[in-house]
């Protein structure tokens, strides 16, 4: 029986490598000269580093345009989190990376696939949503339409078989 997966899941290669590339270029920057302006990665997690207000700005500028460089989906990343003052005038911001769907969102998927009215059956499978039928063209017909639907998220689609 045909089936794919619905998953939420960045290409941590091309993450990290756009993570060096934001600090190569932070460091070789001549407003970022004798600052300690950086970002760091670790696991599913950034670190912004910075002086001053501004130049944390600067960082996250510098930081998407590497990412979207890269072909990296910046919804993976979530900057909601407020600055926090370090020691002195430093400031340093986390933001997390999105990995794997949401128990909202995988529920918002599976009820979208059983409103398409096609005959294909969701179910939940930990953090990725599996979507199956009898004929290949109803999967890349749902594939579209979750496409269209979903926005907010960046959502990929493995494990395609027949």
């Amino acid at each position: 029986m045909p089936s794919f997966d619905v998953v939420c899941k960045p290409n941590l290669v091309e993450l990290h490598n756009a993570v060096d590339q934001a600090n190569r270029e932070i460091s070789n920057r001549f407003d970022f000269k004798g600052s300690d302006a950086r970002v760091e990665l670790a696991e599913l997690q950034l670190v912004l580093y910075a002086d001053d207000e501004f130049k944390l700005g600067q960082v996250k500028d510098v930081l998407l345009a590497k990412l979207a460089k890269r072909s990296v989906d910046v919804r993976f990343i979530k900057l909601d989190a407020p600055p926090q003052k370090m020691a002195g005038d430093k400031l340093k911001q986390e933001a997390e990376i999105r990995s794997g769907l949401e128990a909202a969102l995988a529920k918002r998927i599976v009820q979208l696939v059983k409103d398409s009215r096609l005959k294909l059956t969701a179910s939940i499978q930990g953090d990725a949503v599996r979507v199956a039928g009898a004929k290949k063209d109803l999967l890349q017909q749902c594939i579209a339409q979750v496409r269209s639907q979903i926005t907010d998220v960046p959502i990929g689609f493995d494990n395609f078989r027949d």
